[in-house]
Parts: structure tokens; sequence; C-alpha cells
């Protein structure tokens, strides 16, 4: 069914942007949110609006705002995000204080706004975009993986919390892809003489060549369409290369010890 009012956080660039760029493309009314709306005054892919998910306020006031002009919301696609990578001894608490803010406790109070609405409908989905770093604790980015893994569980509650209303509540968990989350992720500093010095430098390479040699985000937004056009959605959904995929098959299979002892070897540690 074409013609649904969507609403994705984070909509100002990077899979937020791909997903609303296709859904609009497909014929849907998409609302995008951005914390700063100043910072795009020629953004016209689709129509942003100033919100900021850590200030329950401020996601009234657009939701408010979407429900006035087009009398209901469909999908809510909870994206916005912050990455953070660092030893856990050295990053700043307030660092991981913020990162579970924006990443877990954002996505509730979206989740808690959007809900009335869709009882009234007695239709809706929400999506929570998490990510495959979530089904697993990765070295220097344990935060990061904390907070997502926080947000796959707690769908999975609410999914059945709301089952009788004529909700589907669900999550989509991407690899990497091809975008600028590098330049908003927090990095605790490589410190000089720090024990750890020589591993979380190797490794931040690494994420971040990972992310430089990923595929279009477009194929996310693919995959966002198919879960709206599926009329009972999954508790949860992958999409990334093959390989990371796989690599929560092994979770899954192999003894804890060995699986570790993988993700050591894959990060020279």
């Amino acid at each position: 069914m074409k013609h649904k009012v969507v609403l994705i956080t984070g909509g100002s660039s990077g899979i937020g942007k791909a997903i609303g760029f296709y859904l609009r493309s497909q014929g849907f009314t998409v609302y995008g949110t951005t914390r700063n709306l100043g910072n795009y005054p020629d953004f016209d892919v689709f129509e942003l609006l100033q919100l900021d998910v850590r200030v329950p306020e401020s996601i009234k006031e657009a939701i408010d705002l979407i429900i006035s002009r087009e009398g209901r919301l469909d999908v809510l696609i909870n994206n916005a995000g912050v990455g953070i990578t660092g030893p856990i001894e050295e990053t700043p608490h307030e660092e991981i204080l913020n990162s579970f803010d924006i990443n877990f406790n954002g996505p509730l109070h979206m989740i808690k706004a959007v809900l009335p609405q869709m009882r009234r409908q007695k239709s809706g989905l929400i999506i929570n975009i998490t990510s495959i770093a979530g089904y697993m604790g990765l070295p220097f980015r344990g935060v990061y993986s904390a907070s997502k893994g926080a947000m796959s569980l707690v769908t999975e509650a609410i999914r059945m919390e709301t089952k009788g209303f004529g909700i589907h509540v669900t999550t989509l968990a991407p690899g990497d892809f091809a975008t600028n989350i590098a330049a908003g992720r927090y990095h605790a500093p490589i410190v000089k003489s720090s024990p750890y010095e020589n591993a979380y430098a190797k490794t931040l390479q690494m994420i971040n060549d990972d992310v430089d040699n990923a595929k279009d985000p477009i194929i996310v937004a693919e995959k966002v369409l198919e879960i709206i056009n599926t009329d009972r959605p999954k508790v949860h959904y992958k999409v990334g290369a093959f390989m990371q995929k796989f690599s929560l098959v092994l979770k899954y299979l192999l003894p804890d010890k060995v699986y570790e002892k993988l993700l050591l070897k894959h990060y020279k540690l």
C-alpha cells in the first residue's frame, strides 16, 4: 500500500536519508528529522523537521505537526543513532550515557509518543534500526554494541505488549554501509603509552576502512520497503554483507570461547 505516512528519525544523512529518498520515490509521504534544522537550508529530498530524540517536548511537537497535517502516522523508523568507539576503561562515562540516551532512550521516547495515535488508527508499524554489532560484544565498540543490543531486546517486549492493537514492531540490523557515520561518531582518543594504544589504533582503522569500502545504503532502504509491504513482519531482520550476516549464524552455533577466538583473530588482537 502506497501513500502511507512515514517518519524517519535521523533523516538528514546516511541510512535515514537513503530510506527517505527511496520511500518517497515509491509514493510514500515522508518526514525526516534532524537535531539542527538550520544546518540543512537547501535540503529538498523530503521534509525535515526539527527533533531531538533526547527531548520529549520536541518529539511531541513534531508528531503533533504530522498528525495535524496528515491525520495519521503509519510508519515510524527509529534510525537516529550515534557511534562510539574506545576502550571502555578510557571512555568518558558521560559519552557512554549520551550514546545510550540517543541509541536506546531516544527510540523509546519516540515509540511512547506514536503509540497512542497508532492505537487510535488500529494500525501502525515501528522499525527500530539496530545493528549487526548489537548481536555481539565487539572490542572497542562495546558501548555501541550494548546500546543496539538493548534496543533489540526491548523491541521483543514492546512487540508482544502492542500485538493486540494492530501495531507491528520489528528491528532491522544493518551491517557496514557507506555513510558518514564516522564523522558523527565519538572516538575516545588514542592515548600515547596507554596499554590499549596499539590495539585500539589498529581496530579503529579497520572499522573506518570497513565503512569506506561498504555498499550503498539504498540496500537498507529496499529492505525497509520489503518490511512495510509485509503483512506480518518478523521479529528481527538483518541486512549487510554475507560474512557479516554469517557471523551471526556462527555466534549461535559455536561455543562462546571459539567465537571469541574468531573475533580476536579478525581484529588481530
